[in-house]
């Protein structure tokens, strides 16, 4: 399990505060599906890092813009091509993965173009999910917000199931912290968690 960051942003949501914690200083940055560009502004300011966010929805690429944050407006599942192989150290794509049709494509993007990658994404084996179907009922949650026929999150997984779907592709995990409600989760974290975060390489 990966130290805590001393000192938390506060402006920023806690995932995305401790996966700002495992960004060096000055670093190429990519932050896929980025929406208003907060995790990148953070890093341009705090940490001297630059890159550029990558989002379809035009109020995120608004919102990127006036935080000063380089965005290019386009579809993450459309391919990253416009990148030169191992130009970034991190890519990040945040509570995002869930909702890709080319999941499998989008990671291996993702490890061409960067030298490490860092995914959060809803945790579907939270106890909460499994107690909701019991019932007879599709679970909704803070991180999954939806009821099932507006849903956008098209491919859920549970952290045993993303270990094993990186693995697959060649992908080495180097750092995984698990959250509920913001805090880390390390009794149980596969049924407590309600977010996961991981951070992997290249084999």
């Amino acid at each position: 399990m990966s130290p805590l960051p001393p000192n938390p942003p506060k402006q920023l949501r806690p995932d995305l505060a401790l996966i700002a914690s495992w960004i060096p200083d000055g670093a190429r940055v990519l932050d896929l599906g980025c929406a208003d560009g907060a995790l990148m502004a953070h890093l341009q300011t705090s940490k001297a890092c630059h890159g550029y966010g990558v989002e379809i929805a035009d109020e995120g690429v608004l919102g990127c813009v006036r935080r000063g944050v380089n965005v290019i407006q386009q579809n993450i599942e459309a391919g990253l091509g416009m990148f030169g192989a191992g130009l970034f150290d991190v890519v990040v794509l945040s509570m995002a993965i869930q909702a890709t049709q080319k999941t499998e494509y989008v990671l291996r993007e993702m490890s061409a173009v960067g030298r490490e990658g860092i995914v959060s994404f809803p945790n579907f084996g939270h106890w909460y999910h499994a107690w909701s179907i019991l019932r007879g009922r599709m679970p909704v949650s803070r991180e999954m917000p939806y009821e099932w026929y507006d849903t956008p999150n098209v491919h859920l997984s549970t952290p045993h199931d993303f270990e094993l779907f990186l693995a697959k592709l060649g992908l080495r995990v180097t750092a995984r912290i698990f959250l509920a409600d913001g805090k880390p989760v390390r009794i149980l974290p596969a049924l407590r968690s309600t977010q996961a975060i991981y951070r992997f390489t290249r084999v």
